[in-house]
Formats: C-alpha cells, sequence, structure tokens
C-alpha cells in the first residue's frame, strides 16, 4: 500500500543512503561484482590476484577471460585463458599446472579444464614508487657548488641535472677536468 504523498518501498529497491563520505574502494566490490559475474567470474580475485596464481612468469603472456561452469555447478568449470600468440605452447604444456593452482586458489576443484584463445595480453606493469625529484637528496660533492646561484629557476634545473647523475647506472660520472685553452673573446697576437 502506498503512503499518501511519498513513494512505495519495491522489493530489491537498494538500501537507504547513509548521508556521509565513502570512500571509493568501498563501493567498488558492489559495482565489479555484477560485472565480474556476467563474464564467468565468481570471484574478482582471480583476475586481480592471476600474477599470485600463476607466477609472474605465466601472468605476464596470459590472462583469465572467463570460467563457465556446467547448468547448475560450481565446480568442473572451463577456464578461458588469453594467452599471448608464441607463448600459447608454452601455455598449453603447463594447463594442468595452472589447473592445479587455480583449484587451489578456490580451495575446491571449480575447473576442470583450460581453454586457449590467442590475444594481446595487457599486463599492469607495476612500478616502483621513487619520490618526486625534488624531494630526492642531492649529492653533496654535486650540489655544494649550486647553492651559490642566485637564479631560482636556473638553480632548480641544475639540481634536477645533478640529481639525473647521480641516479646513472654507473653512479655519478667522476669529474674530468677539462684544459682551458683560451677565454671567449680573447684574441690571438
Amino acid at each position: 500500500m502506498a503512503k499518501p504523498g511519498g513513494t512505495t518501498k519495491r522489493k530489491g529497491e537498494e538500501a537507504p543512503r547513509a548521508n556521509r563520505a565513502r570512500a571509493v574502494a568501498d563501493m567498488l566490490p558492489a559495482v565489479g561484482g555484477a560485472a565480474f559475474r556476467r563474464f564467468g567470474f565468481v570471484q574478482s580475485s582471480i583476475v586481480s590476484r592471476w600474477s599470485e596464481i600463476v607466477g609472474a612468469r605465466y601472468a605476464g603472456v596470459s590472462a583469465p577471460e572467463s570460467i563457465r561452469f556446467p547448468p547448475g555447478k560450481r565446480s568442473g568449470g572451463v577456464l578461458n585463458l588469453v594467452v599471448e600468440g608464441a607463448h600459447a605452447p608454452m601455455i598449453q604444456h603447463v594447463a594442468p599446472v595452472i589447473v592445479e593452482r587455480v583449484n587451489r586458489f578456490f580451495g575446491y576443484p571449480a575447473v576442470e579444464r583450460v581453454q586457449f584463445r590467442q590475444g594481446i595480453v595487457r599486463v599492469a606493469r607495476t612500478r616502483a614508487l621513487r619520490a618526486p625529484p625534488s624531494l630526492r637528496p642531492i649529492p653533496a660533492e654535486l650540489g655544494d657548488s649550486l647553492r651559490s646561484i642566485g637564479d631560482p629557476e636556473l638553480r632548480a634545473c641544475l639540481e634536477s641535472l645533478a640529481r639525473g647523475v647521480a641516479e646513472a647506472p654507473d653512479g655519478p660520472v667522476p669529474s674530468v677536468a677539462i684544459p682551458v685553452v683560451g677565454t671567449i673573446g680573447e684574441r690571438k697576437r
């Protein structure tokens, strides 16, 4: 029965608002869960933790696409993988190991076999977090001479250059004495 001047509450309606700020991370599992179920994933964690399940070597060249279960069951499914073209024969040979690792991840025999589709695998590469250039220290041997520069923009550019030299793969470049041949504007006699 409808309330006068109000709205009726329908079955399956979402919960009332909390009237507070919430972190996006709190809302994402609910939003992503429906999409993952639609594409055959009971748990979204198999996609996000694929490199932990199969190892970095195989995760770099393969990605889970979906898991298809027989009607009414949650075991004996078929795992569909996207595999980089040239790596498909290698992944095919280690398919029993992948099945074992996925089943160990689920805790029950969820996957029975693996199907492959060749394609491009987009791997989320993790980069080491580095401090912004302005927060990294300048080596003492390179930074002492920069303190006397009056122009702040020029000093910032030279400090950035000094940091880059210090972070070179072989370490800082040793100073080399350059012989002074003459001065600019000096005439030879």
